[in-house]
């Protein structure tokens, strides 16, 4: 039996976006009715299109007689989980052959890595990209030539900027393939260990560079569970992916395997605009829940939502909080990775435990065919043979998933706390019980460079509430301010009460310090944060999803605004100026396309 409260938000949330979905069908079947077919192109156009392809493809195109994939591609060999796709391309046209249809490679799209860029100018670029990407992806498909699309992506913004794009072509069949990630190296405590030590001054760089190393050491997606491996996960939920894509790691043959299976699939599958709906949409949530996955998707689902003309309100996800158990401890939120995740059970025990609950929507069209038999069960392979396995019930670690009878916690990973600052993120999976409230003075900021070299001066050797401010999509793009976890953590460490609050982003691996992230309004919108001073008492408490500064409302409003520090924009920065002018507050999705 469908649980009650998934059944009443998913109705608010159709009922909601009644007109919104009404404006974006119509969108398609305009779309549809320029889809490619002989009339569309003329002979000089069609003639561009297969000038470059093989004699073999050449009159299949041209006429029509086989069905012709567009590859939209996020390739590039400095990121390590977007390196293994330079081979893509070709395979995907073989297999594609072998199914009597074609495949071209329809365009690329800008990938940049955000564990790069962490704590650097050009993360304030990052969650701009996003929207740079789902661009890329419709000015790769509007060459108007195809009959479905395969999307090569993995990584943080890529993932839903590419599907916020292929939305704009929701006619069409779409399906994602990822590259897998990479084997475990060295554990992430002991990393998170290192890199504490280093934020400490016991160690030099040398010795952190050589932990980060064995951490990011090969080809293949990062192990933690961040923003990218929450992509995948997201990826499933929706029906977008096939079962096990997600985290069988990169380069096996069992990855080959999935990946000719996948182009087979796209040329029969649903098109995108009947896959994705508020009922997936409310699917991908509830996994996000019961993963305890990245804040980073509290984002990324809200505009992949509004990209199809879903309505999606951050009290929606609050609902569905509170009765989505947490299964899954993965790090950050736990010791093991997302290798160890696969090897426990993985998405397949989730899926399989959280329909058993009701907590899932089965009846919905997804790339598999259709309703979620498959996506409890697990590929696997034998000599040239994909296999599947009976539906995966039992966890076989109880240390990284739980059943839904004893989880790690009777709610989601993720809370929203309210009160006279405005609304924030907590991601609570990855916080112990005890460090998940505070009552303390806060100490304000408007720079990460200030909080550091505080920390550095023992400035914040004391209960504290760090607040960053100026960091939000309006300011500066809302860069991630993961550089701050190793410092925060160790004040922590020693005993301190210790918080942060920001209108800024976290990473998706952000982790054992209470941070109320993503507060709206913002302070270049006018929001509260903008008129704290050092010494005010803030209260951020999760479990009773509270956020309040002990200062009157009259007095907070008679107080000055802050302003923004000044800074010459470079490193491609100020090209994005306007972009700042016109982006959406977080709880809107942070986007400049809807």
């Amino acid at each position: 039996m469908k649980n009650e409260t998934l059944q009443r938000v998913t109705n608010n949330i159709i009922e909601r976006s009644r007109s919104g979905r009404e404006q974006y069908f119509a969108m398609l079947d305009e779309t549809q009715d320029k889809s490619p077919s002989s009339s569309c192109l003329s002979c000089s156009n069609m003639a561009h299109v297969v000038a470059a392809s093989p004699a073999e493809d050449k009159d299949s195109i041209a006429n029509k007689s086989k069905p012709n994939i567009g590859i939209v591609t996020a390739y590039n060999d400095m990121l390590s989980a977007h390196q293994p796709f330079a081979t893509y391309p070709d395979f995907i046209k073989a297999v594609a052959r072998e199914n009597n249809a074609t495949a071209q490679v329809a365009g690329g799209v800008p990938a940049m890595c955000d564990g790069v860029t962490q704590g650097q100018p050009g993360m304030e670029l990052s969650l701009f990209s996003r929207d740079v990407i789902a661009m890329a992806t419709a000015v790769s498909l509007t060459h108007n030539t195809f009959d479905a699309t395969i999307c090569l992506g993995v990584c943080d913004k890529i993932v839903p900027g590419m599907l916020i794009g292929a939305l704009q072509f929701g006619h069409l069949p779409t399906i994602f393939i990822p590259a897998g990630p990479m084997p475990s190296g060295i554990s992430n405590m002991e990393k998170a260990r290192v890199r504490q030590q280093f934020a400490l001054g016991e160690i030099d760089e040398i010795k952190l560079f050589e932990a980060e190393s064995a951490s990011y050491h090969s080809p293949g997606t990062c192990t933690f569970y961040g923003t990218a491996n929450t992509n995948q996960m997201m990826m499933e939920l929706l029906g977008l992916q096939l079962p096990s894509t997600a985290f069988i790691n990169t380069g096996t043959p069992l990855r080959g395997q999935l990946t000719e299976l996948s182009v087979a699939k796209v040329l029969t599958a649903p098109t995108l605009g009947k896959v994705l709906s508020e009922a997936s949409i409310v699917n991908s949530l509830v996994g996000l829940l019961a993963t305890g996955g990245s804040t980073n998707h509290t984002l990324h689902i809200v505009a992949i939502a509004r990209a199809a003309g879903i309505n999606l309100h951050w009290e929606d996800m609050a609902e569905l909080s509170a009765v989505v158990p947490l299964l899954a401890r993965v790090y950050p939120n736990g010791t093991g990775d997302v290798n160890h995740f696969r090897d426990a059970g993985g998405l397949a025990f989730i899926i399989y435990q959280l329909r058993e609950a009701g907590l899932l929507h089965d009846d919905l069209d997804n790339v598999m065919g259709g309703g979620l038999d498959g996506y409890v069960c697990e590929a696997t392979g034998e000599g040239d043979k994909l296999l599947w396995t009976q539906p995966v019930a039992e966890t076989r670690d109880q240390d990284i998933l739980r059943p839904i009878s004893d989880p790690f916690s009777a709610e989601g990973g993720l809370q929203l706390v309210k009160g006279n600052l405005g609304k924030a993120i907590v991601k609570v999976s990855a916080v112990k019980p005890e460090h998940q409230s505070i009552v303390a003075p806060c100490r304000v900021f408007a720079r990460q460079e200030d909080v550091a070299a505080a920390f550095k001066a023992s400035e914040l050797n004391k209960d504290v509430v760090v607040v960053l401010r100026h960091q939000g999509p309006a300011a500066n793009g809302m860069p991630e301010l993961h550089k701050l976890t190793p410092a925060l953590s160790a004040l922590q460490d020693q005993g301190f009460k210790v918080a942060l609050l920001t209108d800024g982003r976290m990473s998706g691996a952000s982790g054992k310090i209470l941070a109320a992230i993503h507060l709206t309004p913002e302070a270049n919108q006018g929001g509260m944060i903008g008129r704290l001073q050092d010494g005010d008492m803030v209260t951020i408490d999760a479990p009773a999803q509270i956020l309040q500064v002990d200062v009157s409302d009259a007095e907070l409003s008679a107080r000055a605004a802050s302003e923004q520090p000044s800074e010459t924009l470079t490193l491609g920065r100020d090209m994005f100026s306007k972009v700042r002018a016109i982006v959406s507050d977080a709880d809107q999705g942070g986007s400049i396309l809807f």
